[in-house]
Formats: C-alpha cells, structure tokens, sequence
C-alpha cells in the first residue's frame, strides 16, 4: 500500500515504488535462460540455439534445420526489436552477417554479448499472458491480452478491453475455471481453448515453484498448423527467496548495478543506482525519497538511493561513507540523518572515523537532526565537512558544489 507524496521526479517514483515493495530485489532470466526453464515445464517453445560470437552463428543455423531462423540479442530488457536487435535470416551466411551487427551492439544501456538463433514460427496472431503479483490485492493476477508482442503497458493505457486480469488465490492455486477464463477471452476455438488453459497452468505451476515474480509470454504465437508457442519469455525472481534455489541462483549474471545492490545488501543498506552525481546516505526509505526530491526540485540530479536503515553502529556509517565514494560518478556527498532510533553523535563518530580511514577528496555535507543532535554537531565542528541545519539547506549545499 502507497502512501500519498508529493513526488516531482521520475527517479524518485521509480524509487519510491521499490522502497515500499519491502525493499524486494527482483533477478532476471535471460529469454534463452527462461526458455530452458518453459521447457522443463513442458511449455511449448521453438527450436533456438544460444551463441557466445557470431561465427557459432551458421553452425546454430545448421543445428536447427530450417531455411528461415531468427537471429535475437539476448540482454535483460524490452525493446529489441525497435533498436535492431531481432532479425530474420534466410541463409547460414545471412545468419552470419547478421549476427555480426547485432554483437555490440547497446540496447538501453546494455551491452549485447550474446545471441539467440530461434527457429522462425509461421505466425497467425499473437498473444500475452503473464502471472505476476497485484500488491494492492495481494494475490498473484493472471493477465491475459488479444494483443500480444506490444509492450503490455501500452496496451493497457490505449486498448484496455483487450486485457483482462483474473485475480488468483494462491492458498487455492489455478483452478481449472479460472485458466479456462482466460483462454475462453483469447480463444472460441476448443483446441486453442485446450491449449492456452493447459499452458497457463504449466505456467503457474513454474511460477509458485520457483518463487518467480513475474512470468511473461509475449508473444504468444498461434501458429499456421494451428499450435500455441511461447516465442518469447520472460522471467524474474524474488531475491530474497533465492535460498531455496540455489540452481537458480548459480546461474545469475549480475551487472555492475545489480553487483553494487548485493554488496550493499551485504552489509546491511538498501541501495538502488542512479545517473546523477549528489551521492545519497540517508536513514529511512521516506527521508531517502524527500532528499531526492528536494535535490531534483532545486535542480540537482541523485546518484543513488543509500537508506542505511535505523542502527547507531558508527561501523555501518563508515561502510556507507566508503561505499557512496566508490563509484566515481559521486562529486558530492549528501548525509541527512533524522535521530529517532539512530543517534547523531553516533553517526557523527562514524563520519570521523571515516575520514581517518578514506581519504576523502570531495565536499561531505551532513544535516544532522533529532536523538543528540547538537553532540553530533559539536563532534562534527572544525572539520572539512559542510553542516547544514535544514534539508533545504543541504540540498543546495550540495548543488551548489557540484557547480
């Protein structure tokens, strides 16, 4: 459940809506890894071949068999297609050439080191279908779409009467009725009716098994010979259920961002990157989130979310400190510490010995308010760090030395 705010940033709703998600990380599956997976499950997939260079590529060709195959970048995002990253090939040397655009090429952000070379599927028409969780009723939803390789977002704002949700309860489970109901939305005839609900249950299954977040198909093709295949797939994982996976857990490839959030997990921070360069510590997901948005109101950009939570211990300070001034996009620092739980003049001892351990060589400002305030200003005087007595105050400090 969301508590109203006064948002003006994107970054900070983005952020805002992960800090209330109970702090959940989500990891995700590669198309080719989540394809593995839909087949142990029995979920119909075509015939694909993964490929680490492009000269694997006409040997994958030849692997599959048939005249036309579809050569996909495989990175952790949507929009492949738009920026050139799924093709058709008609012949091995096509298949090559291809291949040899699409490696390195940056997708969003993300660099493409490998491919997928897929069995073209002779489509009719495509479909969605999705389970993933609805926080607000706290049940996992089954989301089925007549519109399927669009983005489900866009689909939902521009033809929401091809969408239809159908909560599901898991201490039920998918009953036969309910995947029926959405194959019936989708389907009039009774062998695609069979089909879709046999594939949602399947899907189901996959989903509960393997403490999955969200498992995507789209698109689901309906192809000439009158079959339902799952041409693309996605899924993602809770985090923090990866114990009870350790199979799944083995093959995660973290990025940059994705290793930063683990070791700060590690040590005991909620930590989320961003693009800017104001470096955020801060105690309290709702305090992080008005520090970012006093930052962007007063022009400034975030570099990160860092909530280091409600402890005292000055170790945990001086982990953070070392942590914010890791990344080298950080120009300058911004601590704002609310004293309920956590003491000031602990923080303050913590900031201190972080100075004598890190040499520091860009502006610290720290706004120190509640338990012990004034002995952790006291602590903090005739020291290179900037004191601000307000969040206001801290936030165009902090600007202002970015300048």
């Amino acid at each position: 459940m969301y508590t109203k705010v006064n948002v003006k940033s994107k970054q900070t709703f983005i952020l805002y809506n992960n800090a209330n998600k109970n702090k959940t990380q989500h990891m995700k599956f590669y198309e080719y890894q989540a394809k593995a997976l839909f087949s142990k499950y029995n979920i119909p997939v075509e015939k694909s071949v993964l490929c680490h260079t492009f000269d694997e590529v006409p040997v994958a060709y030849a692997d599959i068999g048939i005249p036309q195959v579809v050569i996909k970048a495989q990175v952790l995002t949507g929009g492949r297609g738009k920026a050139g990253g799924v093709k058709l090939a008609r012949s091995k040397d096509e298949a090559r050439n291809i291949a040899k655009t699409i490696f390195g090429m940056n997708i969003k952000g993300f660099f493409v080191d490998r491919v997928l070379v897929s069995e073209a599927v002779d489509i009719v028409s495509e479909y969605y279908l999705s389970l993933t969780i609805d926080r607000n009723t706290r049940s996992i939803v089954l989301i089925a779409s007549r519109e399927g390789g669009m983005e489900i977002e866009v689909v939902s704002r521009t033809m929401p009467n091809l969408i239809c949700h159908i909560p599901v309860d898991a201490s039920i489970g998918m009953q036969d009725f309910l995947s029926k109901q959405a194959a019936f939305f989708l389907f009039d005839n009774p062998d695609l009716i069979k089909q879709c609900s046999d594939i949602i249950q399947k899907l189901y299954q996959l989903f509960i098994e393997n403490d999955a977040s969200l498992v995507e198909i789209n698109p689901l093709a309906l192809t000439k010979d009158g079959n339902l295949v799952a041409v693309d797939a996605k899924i993602t994982f809770d985090d923090n259920a990866l114990f009870r996976h350790p199979d799944i857990e083995n093959i995660f490839e973290p990025n940059i961002e994705e290793q930063k959030e683990r070791i700060a997990k590690e040590k005991g921070f909620s930590y989320v990157g961003l693009d800017g360069n104001i470096g955020c510590m801060v105690n309290g997901a709702g305090l992080a989130m008005a520090t970012m948005d006093m930052i962007k109101h007063f022009g400034g950009n975030p570099a990160n979310f860092l909530d280091i939570g409600g402890s005292s211990n000055p170790d945990k300070t001086i982990e953070a400190v070392k942590f914010l001034l890791s990344d080298f996009k950080v120009k300058v620092v911004l601590i704002n510490i609310f004293g309920g739980i956590t003491r000031c003049d602990d923080i303050a001892k913590g900031l201190l010995k972080a100075f004598e351990q890190t040499e520091i060589k860009i502006p610290v400002i720290i706004r120190l308010s509640g338990t012990n305030e004034q002995k952790g200003q006291e602590l903090l005087k005739d020291t290179p760090f900037i004191i601000a007595k307000t969040m206001e105050e801290a936030a165009k400090a902090a600007i202002q030395q970015c300048n």
